[in-house]
């Protein structure tokens, strides 16, 4: 014959699995819902974040770019850049 004891420890791991399954439950059921939700909106750039056409251009730009071709070299606010060129025997 089983102690009340054992029966009042059995009860509660029933209802401690329930309770825990439930929680898992509700989980699953509200990262489905927000997740559906955040599908809709288009991607958020974060501030100062690189924009794709914008790199596009100042690669562009910048594959053909010469030193006077710098406005802010010329007027003395920024370094001439270096020659982005390099040989080849000097980067080794």
């Amino acid at each position: 014959m089983k102690s009340p004891d054992h029966h009042h420890i059995m009860q509660r791991v029933k209802v401690g699995m329930i309770g825990l399954a439930s929680v898992i439950l509700l989980i699953a059921i509200a990262s489905t819902i927000l997740g559906s939700l955040n599908r809709d909106e288009p991607p958020v750039a974060a501030a100062g974040a690189a924009q794709s056409n914008m790199v596009v251009d100042m690669a562009m730009t910048n594959s053909t770019a010469t030193p006077t071709n710098e406005p802010l070299a010329e007027l003395g606010i920024a370094p001439a850049p270096v020659n982005a060129q390099a040989p080849a025997d000097s980067a080794r």
